[in-house]
């Protein structure tokens, strides 16, 4: 009997979250040397194209100038900060990227400038969450600072990196569910900008399964103990799967991404861990 590799688990990972409807992409694909890039650079961390696209759907009534004010806003965070990028950007995607931008006149009317108008534009709709494009991508690489690194699925809503995925080869006694969370650890600092995207990430080695917010240590990574929120599965399902079903579906992910990532004030400021309850629900505290 063969042996479980890494690349069985990624491939496992990708076929679950099909069933969810996320649409898989193959990185060196979409990177800008790919058949079908979707990237300028390897620096560059949001697949633009899609957000744009997304940001036109969802804010039909706001003039095209004020929409891409607000893509721009986004591609702009850059403080030297990864948590506090992380959390001007968090406020962006939960309560609407501000513009202001000149009203037309009514029509015949002459003689006075047009008013301004302060308004928002959302990235992702949240009340109807299967209005949003899910993307899964494998090998996507990033470069930063001379860094390379490759993480291994990114979980893309209308383009945005929300999830981070990190898995390790249950084989290899030395690659732990823990070194995935190392892993983790060495692209904050190496490829931080990633970061700035990010609500929560995973990590699994095909039999243990945790996530934990973009700020969380080891021991505040928790597994997900509901498949369909309702009760708890059989110890013999998985975690992975758990997981996948239970916490990266739409509706549940747009869910905790909205209501279940909060930021302390102290010293510095920082997202609290997102950690689920025994219902299964993401809680931060």
């Amino acid at each position: 009997m063969s042996k479980i590799t890494e690349s069985d688990i990624e491939q496992y990972t990708i076929e679950e979250l099909k069933t969810l409807g996320f649409q898989f992409l193959h990185g060196p694909d979409i990177a800008p040397d790919g058949e079908f890039p979707e990237r300028q650079a390897y620096s560059d961390i949001v697949l633009v194209g899609r957000l744009r696209a997304a940001i036109q759907r969802l804010n039909p009534n706001i003039p095209a100038g004020a929409r891409e004010q607000a893509l721009r806003e986004v591609q702009r965070i850059n403080s030297p900060e990864l948590l506090t990028n992380n959390e001007s950007f968090h406020h962006f995607l939960t309560d609407g990227v501000p513009v202001t931008y000149r009203s037309p006149l009514p029509l015949g009317e002459v003689g006075r400038g047009s008013d301004e108008k302060s308004d928002y534009v959302w990235l992702i709709d949240f009340n109807n969450p299967l209005n949003n494009e899910f993307l899964m991508v494998n090998q996507y690489t990033v470069i930063e600072n001379n860094q390379n690194k490759r993480p291994d699925i990114l979980l893309f809503v209308n383009g945005i990196p929300l999830v981070l995925i990190e898995l390790k080869n249950p084989a290899d006694e030395n690659a732990t569910i823990k070194k995935a969370f190392d892993q983790i650890q060495t692209y904050k600092a190496t490829i931080p900008s990633l970061f700035t995207f990010n609500a929560f990430c995973v990590i699994s080695d095909g039999h243990e399964c945790k996530a934990g917010s973009t700020s969380a240590g080891y021991n505040r990574f928790m597994a997900w103990k509901l498949a369909n929120g309702k009760k708890e599965v059989s110890k013999f399902v998985p975690e992975l799967e758990i997981l996948i079903q239970g916490m990266l579906n739409p509706i549940t992910l747009l869910d905790l991404v909205r209501n279940f990532i909060v930021f302390e004030k102290s010293i510095s400021t920082k997202p609290s861990p997102l950690h689920p309850s025994p219902s299964g629900r993401g809680n931060a505290g």
